[in-house]
């Protein structure tokens, strides 16, 4: 593992740069909820723990906690997806503010991921969806949407809710790249024969797995793993993320690196990999190398696993993470 040590005055030339950025996110769009309690007691019903709730709370998850991540670092994303038409639908419309690239289809439901948190450990998760690809109808008005906005790049969040389909893929990639427009892909294992050409894809290890074959424990199965991978799919650049291992990055052409975790303790790692994705798209946006880029995703997701629930991280605290590691080194 190596750590990359970043030239700080150019760090913060880099971060400035993400402030106000358009960035268009396509994805599945969630609602996050979160009941948080205390448990003192199981249940005399059944052997489960009884949350006695204090509070809820409710953000964006799914792509639209990639869009959060951005709006936190400085960028002015425009978030397009689908909701449902329903109560959880129109807090989503009503939280994006910016919600023209939202949009509802009336035969499935906003997707919602109800967490339940007590002694800061989730107790239990309860989803509501509906993974059908969206309708052809919905699927065109997408596209319309993305083909008249102006925007820097795409990053696509796919989390196989039923957004990202052959038909979309196939019309917004090779827009994109007549236009010379970026792509950042959060990818899934299912559909990933549909990420060509894009810029950057940043599976994580378990994916990578899943995708190459084989296993990807040690530096020499990821580096097989990522060469397996960019000869699989037409990308610039990839990102494996390895948890507790950190990160590995490739380029074509070039040999990888492995940089460690910079995270100093962990309490949930919701969202990490969206805070990776929107982190690693604005640097390379603003003129980032990729391990510039992906040394920057490194320290705002060990910013966001330090927190409970879905989060993300600010320009202030990406740079002092930074500098901490900077520091050490």
């Amino acid at each position: 593992m190596t750590a990359l040590s970043l030239n700080i005055q150019k760090t913060q030339r880099l971060i400035r740069k993400f402030k106000g950025r358009r960035v268009l996110v396509l994805g599945d769009v969630m609602l996050d909820r979160y009941i948080w309690g205390d448990v003192s007691r199981i249940s005399p019903e059944a052997p489960v723990p009884v949350v006695e709730v204090r509070k809820s709370t409710s953000c964006l998850g799914g792509s639209g906690n990639v869009s959060q991540n951005l709006g936190s670092l400085g960028a002015s994303p425009i978030l397009v997806g689908v909701v449902g038409d329903d109560e959880e639908g129109a807090w989503i419309k009503r939280y994006v503010g910016e919600s023209r690239g939202i949009f509802i289809d009336a035969e499935r439901p906003t997707t919602v991921k109800m967490r339940i948190i007590a002694q800061h450990q989730q107790v239990v998760r309860v989803d509501q969806e509906k993974k059908k690809p969206v309708a052809s109808e919905i699927e065109e008005k997408i596209a319309g949407f993305i083909e008249k906005e102006k925007y820097e790049g795409i990053v696509i969040s796919d989390y196989n809710k039923g957004i990202v389909t052959r038909t979309l893929m196939e019309r917004v990639l090779p827009f994109a790249l007549k236009r010379k427009i970026p792509v950042f892909v959060d990818p899934k294992v299912e559909n990933f024969a549909l990420y060509s050409p894009v810029t950057f894809l940043s599976p994580n290890h378990q994916e990578a797995e899943r995708i190459v074959h084989h296993a990807c424990h040690s530096d020499a199965d990821i580096e097989r793993a990522g060469r397996e991978i960019l000869a699989l799919a037409a990308s610039r650049y990839l990102i494996i993320k390895r948890g507790e291992q950190g990160m590995s990055i490739f380029e074509k052409g070039k040999k990888p690196v492995h940089i460690p975790t910079i995270a100093r303790e962990v309490f949930d790692v919701t969202g990490a990999g969206d805070t990776v994705i929107a982190t690693a798209a604005l640097g390379l946006l603003a003129g980032a190398t990729i391990q510039e880029a992906a040394a920057m995703a490194n320290a705002a997701a060990g910013v966001v696993v330090g927190k409970i629930g879905t989060a993300v991280c600010s320009p202030e605290e990406l740079l002092k993470a930074l500098e901490r590691e900077n520091d050490k080194g």
